[in-house]
């Protein structure tokens, strides 16, 4: 067992994992602590897109952290396969909204001028039926148009994030597999995290536990309000070719993801720290796969899989400094857009830690807006 290092990080999903890459990039060693594995929750199981235009708190509060967040991915995916030597399929990517009512047209018009305004590297163009019918002859009849857009991304979320694990020991940093139980402190200093397998000495600990933060509440005596927020996913393989896009309607998105997979997502419930899959969620999402493409019916189920994500009440991400500690720090509560902002939030935390200071744009995401 690890008795002592620069920083401990609990919890090893996206952000626990961007976190120990970002501080050691800087030199800083770290040692991840992790009960079940990396990426073992909702960073394992999520679709992997990366939408920065659209979303909670987009446009709005997290815009500019979204925006920051998409430009350092693509600078970091080749630092991360080299160094990590984890493939995990990042690429830019082509989504069609298609509609099924004049309602829709107008929903998809705002998303067009998004796109069109957010620069060269997105941009989007209205399909008629007719050419949503040449683009992919699947799509249900009812439907009358389509928007075509460009410039989001996507990748394997699972992968992705053993790839940053994996680049973060690659430069020093270390996993332990161990369930933490408490800390030990003097004054407003944690000096120590204590977990099943043995104690860690420490310079500084970042409590990136997701949906169990609460948890972490107690130890620092500071509110943590982040609640589970259970989403499921199908992943399914059409018999006759997969799509040459994702395509989003009818209450659901097809993505196209992995080898010929379609993954159908995804549900949004809050349902406490339940995290099977269910019955009547896959019924859900195949009723709204069925209804923006027929074939679907003919498609094999391959896995059906449930996750946690970390909601705080506000819907924003949760960056920044503990209340009254001076060092331990918090990365939690990103919801669905773990993935998308995970490398602002990681090099927001390395920076603080670091530094004092970051140019991540994380301001208003102190978990201390809660007490107001």
């Amino acid at each position: 067992m690890i008795h002592s290092t620069d920083v401990v990080i609990v919890g090893a999903g996206v952000a626990g994992c961007a976190v120990a890459y970002y501080l050691a990039k800087s030199g800083v060693r770290s040692v991840i602590i992790e009960r079940r594995g990396v990426a073992s929750g909702a960073s394992g199981y999520s679709a992997g897109g990366l939408n920065p235009l659209e979303g909670a708190g987009i446009p709005g509060p997290l815009g500019p952290m979204a925006a920051e967040s998409f430009r350092m991915h693509t600078q970091i995916w080749p630092e991360l396969t080299e160094l990590s030597g984890i493939d995990f399929g990042a690429k830019i990517i082509s989504s069609v909204r298609v509609a099924f009512s004049e309602s829709d047209i107008e929903d998809m018009e705002n998303t067009r001028l998004l796109f069109e305004s957010a620069g060269a590297d997105f941009g989007a163009e209205w399909l008629n039926e007719k050419d949503l019918r040449r683009l992919e002859p699947r799509i249900s009849h009812d439907a009358i148009c389509g928007l075509d857009t460009r410039g989001n991304a996507a990748l394997d979320s699972e992968r992705y994030t053993a790839a940053l694990a994996g680049s973060a020991v690659r430069l020093g940093a270390q996993i332990v597999q161990a369930e933490v139980t408490g800390i030990n402190s003097d004054g407003d200093e944690v000096t120590e995290v204590l977990t099943d397998a043995g104690n860690i000495l420490c310079s500084s600990v970042v409590f990136a536990t997701g949906p169990w933060s609460g948890i972490v509440q107690q130890w620092l005596n500071i509110p943590l309000p982040i609640e589970p927020y259970k989403g499921e996913i199908l992943r399914m393989k059409l018999p006759n070719g997969s799509l040459s896009r994702d395509f989003q309607g009818a209450g659901i998105s097809l993505n196209h993801r992995k080898t010929n997979q379609i993954w159908i997502g995804a549900t949004e419930e809050r349902a406490g720290f339940d995290d099977n899959t269910s019955e009547r969620a896959r019924q859900t999402l195949m009723n709204g796969a069925f209804r923006l493409m027929p074939a679907m019916k003919d498609a094999e189920l391959l896995l059906h899989t449930a996750c946690l994500r970390p909601l705080s009440p506000d819907w924003m991400p949760i960056v920044g400094q503990a209340p009254d500690w001076k060092n331990a720090w918090l990365a939690t509560g990103a919801g669905k857009k773990g993935i998308l902002i995970s490398p602002g939030m990681g090099k927001a935390i390395a920076d603080l830690i670091t530094r004092g200071s970051t140019t991540v744009p994380i301001s208003g995401f102190g978990v201390e807006r809660f007490d107001k």
